[in-house]
């Protein structure tokens, strides 16, 4: 077959490709993951959990264990809502944590978080329904929303995370949302967190103008001194779902979340899961809970937070060496990313080619954004970045900035 052949198939494919595809992107979530195993590269791409953190042998023990003496279980297909017994443990750890204990129909097993919002994106989002995201955020949530032609639209943030005034005005104005996603702790990409007033007052509005908040609370766990405020879920269990992962305090690789919000939403979310992957892999969620209920979580866990909380540490240390004046960067208090806003006519997506010839990787702001925003900023994640390498990192994106300001 020559290679113009080859040219109009591929041309005749994407002529066929659904309508609602169309408007997902260019691949940036594909583009943070091929760097994970770089070792030639400096990368703050990824919000990778640092391996050190991965408990392989008693991983290694409590899988051999599985394996040998509960296959049925453990190497079977599972219910989809979750196996019993793993809920029980979510719902039990959630009680501890959140103070609120799910009951059985309002839980289930997720393939993690991003298994949740594209559940929920299918089952209740209709071409043209209206969702409102924080301006940033994740931008896996921005596309799960748009995959079901949803029009997303940003309210902005402050140092107090959803600027819920501005929400309130938009509301007042005629905005219909049906559902608003957030990230109130230590928020994915700016590390910021919601404070508690603002809280209550996104609760107010929801159960005033009847759209239903989706929580993310990924990064929850990992705060360096003080928790943040209560989970958004436990102070209004009948306008929230909340959608968490163990992808940041576990294991990626097993790809393990939950689910949970009112009975009528799970039940949906279950059917609809049904239809995607059935249910999520039954070795990984027997793994997780005997993990769990030993105790290693929670232990692991504060491990963790001294790990992440040092990394954030030397990387704002670095940043106030090395970047431009007029640069400005968040402080976060737990979590994996610090966001970094460059001098004004500055382009970080431009600069992103530049960064990458001086062996070093960083995420541009733009992609973070539902409109045609984040120009001049940068999302630089701490959490995997060896301590020795964060100074000589953030001293190759200044030398980076430095160059563009001199060009400007």
């Amino acid at each position: 077959m020559t290679a113009a052949m080859d040219q109009s198939r591929m041309s005749g494919w994407d002529a066929a490709l659904a309508r609602r595809t169309k408007s997902l992107g260019g691949g940036e979530i594909t583009a943070i993951l091929a760097l994970a195993g770089a070792s030639d590269v400096i990368t703050f791409s990824g919000g990778f959990p640092d391996p050190a953190t991965f408990p392989t042998p008693v991983l290694a023990d409590i899988a051999a264990r599985l394996i040998t003496q509960d296959p049925g279980v453990a190497l079977q297909y599972s219910a989809t809502e979750g196996i019993a017994g793993v809920r029980d443990y979510v719902a039990g750890r959630l009680a501890a944590l959140q103070g609120r204990m799910p009951g059985p129909p309002e839980l289930m097993v997720t393939s993690g978080g991003i298994d949740c919002m594209e559940l929920v994106a299918k089952s209740y989002l209709d071409a043209g329904d209206t969702v409102v995201v924080e301006s940033p955020t994740y931008l896996g949530a921005i596309m799960a929303f748009r995959g079901y032609e949803a029009n997303v639209r940003g309210v902005p943030v402050d140092g107090d995370g959803l600027r819920t005034d501005v929400l309130a005005d938009l509301l007042a104005a005629g905005l219909r949302p049906k559902i608003l996603y957030t990230i109130p702790d230590f928020q994915n990409p700016t590390g910021l967190t919601m404070s508690a007033s603002r809280r209550s007052e996104l609760i107010a509005l929801a159960r005033r103008y009847g759209f239903l908040i989706l929580e993310d609370v990924a990064y929850r766990d990992l705060h360096f001194e003080q928790p943040p405020p209560d989970s958004l879920w436990s102070m209004a269990p009948d306008v929230v779902l909340q959608a968490g992962t163990f992808s940041k305090i576990f294991c990626p690789g097993f790809r393990m979340g939950w689910a949970a919000g009112p009975a009528e939403i799970i039940s949906r979310l279950v059917v609809a899961k049904q239809n995607s992957d059935q249910c999520a892999g039954a070795l990984g969620q027997r793994m997780l809970e005997e993990y769990g209920r030993g105790g290693h979580m929670e232990r692991q866990i504060v491990a963790s937070r001294a790990l992440y909380a040092r990394r954030a540490a030397l990387m704002g240390q670095a940043l106030t060496a090395h970047m431009p004046e007029g640069t400005t960067w968040t402080a976060p208090q737990g979590g994996f990313y610090i966001w970094v806003t460059a001098p004004e006519g500055v382009d970080t997506v431009a600069l992103s080619a530049a960064a990458r010839a001086r062996k070093v990787a960083y995420v541009p702001g733009r992609p973070f954004y539902p409109a045609d925003d984040g120009a001049a900023k940068i999302r630089l994640a701490y959490s995997r970045v060896a301590d020795e390498l964060i100074d000589e990192g953030i001293h190759r994106i200044g030398g980076v900035l430095r160059t563009a300001l001199e060009e400007l």
